[in-house]
């Protein structure tokens, strides 16, 4: 089947793409060996609706344990009294967030799209949308959350949840700030805020002691996807702190409560069956996360991302809040060069250089020609690239975007290919000098 089917030809053409190209999307990561063993696992073919101890199916115990030491990891890993490990991805654990303590028509305070929050916090094109009042705030100037502004809608909407979380922002959230605007604001609206904090993007930061936990900041309940910095499977988690009870019987509806309603909302509220070969790869890759050398790892990713924006910045190109406090680096391209996001990330990919076009704040181009591209270092820190590397990135990035002036245009790109031909070939040379985790040579 594997010598018959293009499907297996199609896999083994990305093994080579990702070998020999540099995979600079900050969402992206590589998983190790083990976690890829796990995930192609005969767990596959079982059944398991419901959780450990209550399962609505028969045959579950080897199932149970696996699942058990998911949650206990996870609950290990980010301090938490609770973890729900089923969520088939963020959105998924961010929809059972709002259905565990949110009525039709409740509001939600998130950081809105344009400012760097992410779909599920609100915008218009989502389910979520339709179903609950999202109120969106933005950002400064100089790129970090606009407080004043959070409070002033806190007070003006009455939020049942308040949320911090986001998919293009540089800065470290003051957690502290949040949680003092949700008790006042609790105080007068006559109703406990969930404080929510969706931190999918550096969620391996947090575990490897280089960004601080919300939940050790007031917040009840943090989701993450289990990809992109934590270098599991692709999947959802949800960790909360509260009282932890069955979740046969429906709980008063309380903040303490909360790992109770989550775990409600999760099954039988918004999924059914658990997929029980990415949860053992889940359990997995918490297990690596919790090793000393993924805090080496955690420390590297943050020093790799301000190395390669201070060498952007050096280079003239404009980055959004001025460089990065985390793994996340987001160009004005637009500013910069007079060129807009999507043609640069094309161009970069003729060279194996891959990043995603990406809206700033009030941009003007669009989802599908927006100003900005977005990339971070959470990849090729995982292949053991460092400083000397991100300064040749940078490098490579400026030929790159100085070829895409000349050209004009996708179109003009053809008059360029040997240069784009001489830049890939170095970029290969380097990329096949730091082999992917998991991809046999």
């Amino acid at each position: 089947m594997a010598k018959q089917d293009p499907i297996f030809e199609l896999i083994d053409a990305e093994k080579k793409r990702q070998s020999e190209g540099l995979e600079l999307i900050p969402s992206e990561n590589y998983v190790s060996a083990n976690v890829l063993k796990a995930m192609g696992s005969i767990l596959t073919n079982k059944y398991s609706e419901g959780y450990p101890g209550k399962r609505y199916y028969g045959g579950q115990e080897n199932i149970d344990p696996i699942e058990t030491l998911a949650i206990e990891r996870a609950k290990e890993l980010f301090h938490a009294d609770h973890a729900n490990v089923q969520p088939h991805s963020g959105a998924n654990a961010n929809e059972a967030v709002y259905f565990s303590w949110c009525e039709p028509g409740d509001t939600i305070l998130a950081m809105s799209l344009p400012a760097g929050g992410h779909l599920t916090h609100g915008s218009p094109v989502t389910r979520s949308a339709k179903i609950y009042n999202f109120v969106g705030y933005g950002v400064t100037k100089e790129g970090d959350i606009d407080y004043d502004e959070m409070e002033r809608l806190a007070k003006e909407h009455h939020p049942k949840i308040i949320l911090v979380g986001f998919s293009a922002f540089m800065k470290i959230p003051d957690f502290d700030r949040v949680q003092k605007i949700a008790d006042e604001v609790s105080r007068e609206a006559g109703h406990e805020i969930l404080l929510m904090a969706d931190m999918a993007h550096v969620a391996g930061l947090i575990a490897g002691g280089v960004h601080p936990n919300p939940l050790e900041h007031g917040f009840q309940v943090m989701t993450t996807t289990t990809h992109k910095t934590l270098r599991g499977p692709r999947g959802g988690l949800i960790v909360s702190m509260g009282k932890v009870s069955s979740p046969l019987r429906k709980p008063e509806h309380t903040l303490e409560n909360i790992p109770t309603l989550i775990d409600r909302a999760v099954f039988p509220g918004t999924q059914g069956g658990p997929l029980e070969h990415i949860i053992a790869a889940k359990a997995v890759a918490f297990e690596e996360d919790l090793q000393p050398e993924f805090a080496d790892y955690a420390r590297s990713v943050v020093e790799n991302a301000q190395v390669l924006a201070t060498e952007l910045q050096r280079l003239g190109f404009k980055l959004q809040g001025g460089g990065t406090e985390n793994h996340l680096i987001l160009i004005d391209v637009k500013d910069s060069y007079g060129i807009d996001g999507k043609f640069y990330e094309i161009a970069l990919d003729r060279v194996g250089l891959t990043l995603n076009a990406n809206a700033l704040p009030s941009d003007k181009g669009g989802a599908f020609r927006p100003s900005g591209v977005r990339l971070g270092t959470p990849a090729m820190t995982t292949r053991d690239l460092g400083a000397e590397e991100m300064l040749k990135l940078a490098g490579w990035m400026k030929q790159v975007l100085d070829i895409c002036v000349a050209a004009g245009d996708e179109d003009g790109l053809g008059g360029h290919v040997a240069e784009l031909d001489a830049i890939r070939a170095e970029v290969r040379e380097l990329a096949l000098n730091f082999p992917v985790p998991g991809i046999e040579k």
